[in-house]
């Protein structure tokens, strides 16, 4: 009788829990504005919990050596605004005018790439790698348009989030600078949400995310700028027009796991292949040294053991992220499988694995 009212209890749970998320579909108007001040925050918001594990590591070293945590805060912000402008007037004037050439020459640049892929055609190189009794431009073309219709689907999802700059520019610094500033105080917050035979167990479970997080953000930079480095250097070894341009983008995009390296290449390539077939396969090569560098030497020292992530793993979290919330969500989701599996992990510890260990 007791398992028998256990499970109606369950029963009637997942019915209530399923009627209330019904119930809040039929009325969704009513949450629209709590959805589109999410929206608009989300970006502030990431910049800042990006940052945050980005600069506490420097935050904390300074106030060991006896710096006011609010003065080594602001010395880091006139820091990041020296080399801001320094980017403006060193790096910014070569990149603005590549991607103004590229712009204008978009429309030669098509042309250019279709009577190419024209001319492979009428030679046949292109008929040994597709299916017999199909044209190999239009199958090109197709995949051409493809890809660059999911490419512009991420790029849309993504502009539409940050369309706001001014929100941007005025949420992120402040809500750093709070965040920096009140670390202790937040600590101690999320710790009393416990009860207190746990406090030291909470904790350790927020000094091991904190860890955690600031050591993937950190070491995610790092090899991403070793990546940019080595890509740029490759490219100007071979010539590639608008070398700057394309590994700033294949730097912004290598953030994304898997699917943001494999994005980047694309113009990448075709911009090789315009210049000609050398150049692209050169690029490919590049490209392929860089990622491998990358991933074989550079991130095992980097990372360590830190980030104990199975790729297959990795592969079905972006899956499941870009499907849940678009390029945010592939963006979000490895950080907060490391936040769950933390939590998940004490919690097994402390209620479950002993007691199934005896079973």
């Amino acid at each position: 009788m007791f398992k028998l009212n256990s499970f109606i209890k369950l029963c009637v749970a997942v019915i209530l829990v399923l009627g209330i998320i019904y119930l809040g579909s039929r009325v969704n108007f009513i949450f629209m504005p709590l959805l589109s001040t999410i929206t608009i925050v989300t970006v502030p918001l990431m910049l800042s919990v990006f940052f945050y594990y980005l600069l506490l590591p420097l935050v904390n070293k300074m106030e060991r050596k006896k710096i006011n945590r609010t003065l080594a805060i602001l010395i880091i912000y006139l820091v990041i605004a020296v080399i801001l402008a320094g980017f403006i007037i060193g790096v910014w004037p070569s990149l603005r005018v590549q991607l103004i050439n590229l712009l204008n020459n978009a429309p030669d640049l098509i042309t250019s790439l279709s009577d190419k892929l024209a001319e492979l055609e009428r030679s046949g190189f292109l008929a040994d790698f597709l299916p017999k009794d199909v044209s190999p431009l239009t199958q090109l073309t197709n995949y051409l348009n493809k890809g660059f219709t999911f490419l512009t689907g991420y790029v849309t999802g993504l502009v539409s989030v940050v369309s706001n700059i001014a929100i941007v520019l005025f949420i992120f610094p402040i809500s750093l600078f709070y965040m920096l500033k009140e670390k202790g105080s937040l600590r101690d917050k999320l710790i009393g949400l416990t009860p207190k035979r746990f406090h030291n167990d909470a904790a350790e479970v927020i000094s091991e995310i904190d860890r955690s997080l600031s050591g993937f953000i950190v070491g995610r930079l790092l090899i991403n700028l070793a990546l940019g480095v080595l890509m740029f250097l490759g490219f100007l070894l071979i010539g590639l027009p608008y070398a700057l341009l394309l590994t700033i983008v294949a730097v912004i995009m290598n953030f994304i796991p898997f699917i943001g390296a494999l994005l980047s290449s694309v113009p990448i390539l075709i911009i090789g292949f315009l210049e000609s077939p050398a150049t692209a396969l050169w690029a490919l090569v590049i490209i392929f040294l860089s990622q491998q560098i990358q991933d074989n030497l550079i991130a095992p020292y980097v990372f360590g053991k830190q980030l104990d992530i199975h790729p297959l793993t990795t592969i079905v979290l972006v899956l499941v992220g870009g499907d849940l919330a678009g390029i945010i969500g592939i963006l979000l989701i490895i950080p907060l499988y490391m936040i769950v599996k933390i939590i998940v992990s004490k919690v097994y510890v402390l209620f479950f694995k002993q007691r199934w260990e005896q079973m």
